[in-house]
C-alpha cells in the first residue's frame, strides 16, 4: 500500500493542532513591589512576549488577569506592595477569593497552580523583614496552602548578595516550595562588565517539580529557558511511541504493511512539536516528512529507502522485502523521534532556521540525522 506524503503532512498538522488545543491552562499569581521586574521576568521565561499583549483585564479592583488568545497561560498580576496595610489586606482577600474560586470550580483550567512571590535583590540592600511578615500572615490561612509558593529573588546582582538573601529567607522555614535567585536579563555595569542572566532554568525545573502531571506539557510548551527539561519530556514522548511500535510489531509487519506504524509516529511528532512550542507549517512538515519518507514510500520512513537504512539495524542487515519485527519497529520509531528532537533543539538554540528545512541542505540534514540515529543503535 502506497502512502500519500501530503496526507501524512496533513495528519501531522491535525495532530499538532489537537495536541496544542488540548493543553491545560497554567494559572500563576505574581506578587511583588513595584519595580521588582515582574514583566521582565515573565517575558524572559515564557515565549511570545506575553505581558506585551496588553495590560490585561481587571478581575477585581486591584488585580488584573493577563491572557493571550490561544496561549495556555494566565498571569494574575497584583499591584505593588508598597501600599498601605489596609490596601495590602484587601489584596490578600482578593487573592484568597481567586484561589477559592478556582479550587471550587473543579476545573484545572481555572485553578491557581502556583504563586510567584518576587523580592528585588538589587533594591534591598538590607533584608526587608516585611516581605517575610506578609508571607507568614498569608500562609496562616489554611486555604492558601493549597497553592505552592516560589519566592523569586529578582535582579539578583551581585550574586553573592542574592545567595545571602536566599539563605535568610530559607532560615525562616516558611511553608514554601523553593527560593530561586534569578537575573532575568544580562545587566551592564557602566560598560565595564556585563553580568550574565541566570536562574531561569532553575525556576522552570522547580515548576516542573510542583505542577501536576496534567500541566507538564503546558509548562514545556510555553517556557523558553530550559532546553534540558524540554528534551526530557520529548524523549519521554519518543519512549512512549517506541513502546507502542513494539506492540504493533509484536506480530512481524511486512514492509508492504508498514504504514500501520504511521499514526504512532505522527502522534509522536505532534507531541514533540507541542513540547518545544515551535510553530511549524505545512511546507516545513513536508520537508521533514519527505526527507525520511521518499517518493512512493510505504511508511513515514519510506519503503524506497528501507533497503539502504535497515543495514544499520543489528540483526537485519541488508535484507529487504521481509518483515519489520517488534524490535525493528521500535528502533525505526526511536530513530525518527530522536532525529526530530535534534532538529527542534537546533531551532530552539538558533542554530537552524525553520525555513532552512525546506532547502535541499535541510532535507539532507534530516535524513543524515535519522541515519546517524540508526547507526547509533548498533
Amino acid at each position: 500500500m502506497e502512502l500519500d506524503v501530503s496526507k501524512v503532512v496533513q495528519d501531522c498538522l491535525n495532530a499538532i493542532n489537537k495536541e496544542i488545543s488540548n493543553l491545560k491552562t497554567l494559572n500563576i499569581i505574581v506578587i511583588g513591589k513595584s519595580g521588582v521586574g515582574k514583566s521582565t521576568l515573565i517575558n524572559s521565561v515564557f515565549r511570545g512576549n506575553f505581558t506585551e499583549t496588553g495590560l490585561g483585564r481587571p478581575i477585581t479592583q486591584k488585580i488584573r488577569k493577563i491572557e493571550k488568545n490561544g496561549y495556555p497561560l494566565a498571569i494574575y498580576d497584583t499591584p505593588g506592595f508598597e501600599l498601605s496595610s489596609s490596601q495590602q489586606e484587601a489584596i490578600k482577600k482578593e487573592i484568597l477569593s481567586i484561589i477559592n474560586r478556582g479550587y471550587t470550580s473543579n476545573d484545572i483550567n481555572e485553578t491557581i497552580h502556583c504563586i510567584w512571590y518576587c523580592i528585588n535583590v538589587a533594591s534591598n540592600r538590607t533584608f526587608d523583614s516585611s516581605e517575610i511578615k506578609w508571607l507568614e500572615e498569608f500562609l496562616r490561612n489554611e486555604n492558601n496552602r493549597r497553592v505552592p509558593i516560589i519566592v523569586i529573588l529578582t535582579q539578583g546582582t551581585p550574586k553573592n548578595q542574592a545567595l545571602e538573601m536566599k539563605a535568610l529567607v530559607e532560615k525562616e522555614n516558611l511553608d514554601i516550595a523553593k527560593v530561586v535567585p534569578v537575573l532575568a536579563q544580562p545587566k551592564d555595569f557602566d560598560g565595564e562588565y556585563t553580568a550574565p542572566a541566570y536562574g531561569l532554568d532553575s525556576l522552570i525545573a522547580v515548576m516542573g517539580e510542583i505542577l501536576p502531571d496534567e500541566l507538564q506539557k503546558t509548562l514545556q510548551n510555553i517556557q523558553k529557558v530550559n532546553l534540558e527539561e524540554k528534551k526530557k519530556k520529548a524523549y519521554a514522548a519518543v519512549a512512549a511511541a517506541a513502546a507502542t511500535s513494539f506492540a504493533e510489531g509484536a506480530a512481524p509487519i511486512p514492509f508492504s504493511d508498514a504504514f500501520l506504524l504511521v499514526p504512532t509516529q505522527v502522534s509522536m511528532i505532534a507531541a514533540i512539536t507541542a513540547i518545544f512550542g515551535i510553530e511549524v507549517n505545512k511546507s516545513i512538515l513536508t520537508a521533514i516528512v519527505s526527507s525520511t519518507l521518499g517518493a512512493g514510500g510505504a511508511t513515514i520512513l519510506g519503503r524506497t529507502i528501507v533497503s539502504n537504512l535497515l543495514k544499520f539495524i543489528p540483526g537485519v542487515g541488508s535484507v529487504a522485502g521481509g518483515a519489520i519485527s517488534a524490535g525493528t519497529a521500535t528502533l525505526l520509531t526511536t530513530a525518527l523521534g530522536n532525529a526530530y528532537i535534534s532538529i527542534m533543539e537546533m531551532i530552539f538554540k538558533g542554530e537552524l532556521k525553520k525555513e532552512d528545512l525546506s532547502s535541499k541542505e535541510g532535507k539532507n540534514l534530516m535524513t543524515n540525522l535519522f541515519k546517524k540515529q540508526l547507526e547509533g543503535s548498533k
